[in-house]
């Protein structure tokens, strides 16, 4: 028999305290997100019956069938937007997230401020680096993030807190995960979200904020 998510909660939570006291850090300074995409309503309850209150989703749609309701009965619980997001998503984006952590791209941006102006909403944004420079991953080019980083904030005056990175699958993600801490302490921004199931610790060593665990928590994706 499966372990319950609240039991998965637990341990989890365990493992970031334990990663954080080896990185000489406060366990507070890291905020588990918990990936809920794919899984139903009753499985984002159960998280919330066990204090679990950050979730992340990859597709809109999903999340605005399983989420108004749930945030009914849960004022505090926030919810971010993870996944590749297209332009004429953006205001459902914006009237439902507080966080989107997938603005890579200049046509986004100028959508995502469009959006905020007619809601007049301005969820956090993070900016999404393809810091392994893969060609088959979306993000800003590592050597493009100053550039797009000043239009974000001089062009469209957009809310950017921080980056977030999804590593390349081969090979020791912490020189990845260092790199992308270096540009947002370059920039002044102070939230990195890095990290997921697999190496969520070595994150939380190279100074993760946010990390975002899902199958940990949820169980093996259908």
């Amino acid at each position: 028999m499966p372990d319950s998510i609240a039991h998965n909660l637990a341990r989890i939570r365990e493992r970031i305290a334990e990663a954080c006291l080896r990185a000489n850090r406060a366990p507070e300074a890291v905020t588990l997100v918990a990936v809920s995409k794919t899984n139903p309503a009753a499985a984002v309850a159960e998280a919330l019956a066990a204090g679990q209150l950050q979730f992340g989703e990859n597709r809109v749609q999903e999340a605005a069938e399983k989420f108004p309701l749930l945030r009914a009965g849960h004022p505090d619980m926030r919810l971010h937007l993870i996944g590749a997001l297209q332009t004429n998503k953006a205001r459902d984006a914006v009237r439902l997230a507080d966080v989107i952590e997938s603005l890579d791209r200049e046509k986004l941006a100028a959508a995502l401020a469009e959006a905020m102006a007619k809601e007049d909403r301005r969820p956090a944004l993070l900016v999404q680096v393809n810091i392994g420079e893969e060609p088959q991953k979306a993000g800003i080019a590592p050597d493009g993030l100053d550039d797009f980083l000043r239009a974000c904030r001089e062009r469209w005056d957009l809310p950017v807190e921080g980056l977030m990175c999804i590593p390349p699958a081969e090979g020791d993600p912490r020189p990845h995960f260092a790199r992308l801490a270096g540009m947002a302490a370059r920039h002044g921004l102070r939230t990195l979200s890095m990290g997921m199931s697999g190496d969520f610790e070595a994150a939380i060593a190279e100074g993760a904020t946010h990390v975002r665990v899902g199958s940990a928590i949820f169980g093996s994706r259908a």
